[in-house]
């Protein structure tokens, strides 16, 4: 019997590491599309999206949670208040500190933005049912929340980094 040849290739089912890094890759290139000249593209929308939700209490807290270092995060906060984002106000519950709050243009601006990465999320995601990429949401979020517990010290903007960088060698 002679052997088939053919140029169908397998899915690759083996490496969590390579799905992760080749998903974070489409999903930068969808992204940073999406969000045009934003200032500070992901990193910079990111740091929008959890003032609007007010959960960091200062500046510093915000740069802990969202794993920047705060020397960046001063600058990334400067460029947000220069573009009519986010303002600075002191914080009635210890005057040393400065809460950044969104301004309205900040909030519409996000609204828009969300909605945009929603879906080029969906984009990215489109092999999967709704209710299948809701459920992928959830389990992400909660081992992205579990490794923070973990390992809180990791900035997450290095580590995106790095993963980019390891997938573009890895097509390379």
């Amino acid at each position: 019997m002679i052997p088939v040849m053919t140029t169908e290739r397998p899915a690759y089912d083996g490496d969590f590491g390579w799905h992760l890094g080749v998903l974070l890759s489409g999903y930068q290139s969808l992204v940073v599309t999406v969000l045009g000249d934003f200032p500070h593209g992901p990193r910079g929308y990111q740091t929008l999206a959890a003032v609007v939700r007010g959960d960091q209490p200062s500046q510093l807290a915000l740069a802990t949670h969202l794993g920047i270092d705060r020397t960046v995060m001063t600058y990334l906060i400067d460029d947000l208040v220069r573009a009519g984002l986010v303002e600075r106000q002191l914080n009635p519950a210890d005057r040393r500190q400065r809460r950044v709050v969104p301004t309205a243009e900040g909030v519409g601006a996000y609204t828009d933005l969300e909605r945009r990465v929603r879906e080029a999320e969906d984009t990215l995601l489109g092999t999967l049912e709704p209710a299948e990429r809701q459920a992928l949401r959830h389990l992400l979020r909660r081992v992205a929340c579990d490794v923070r517990n973990i390992e809180p010290v990791t900035d997450p903007c290095e580590a995106v980094d790095a993963t980019l960088r390891q997938s573009a060698r890895a097509r390379s």
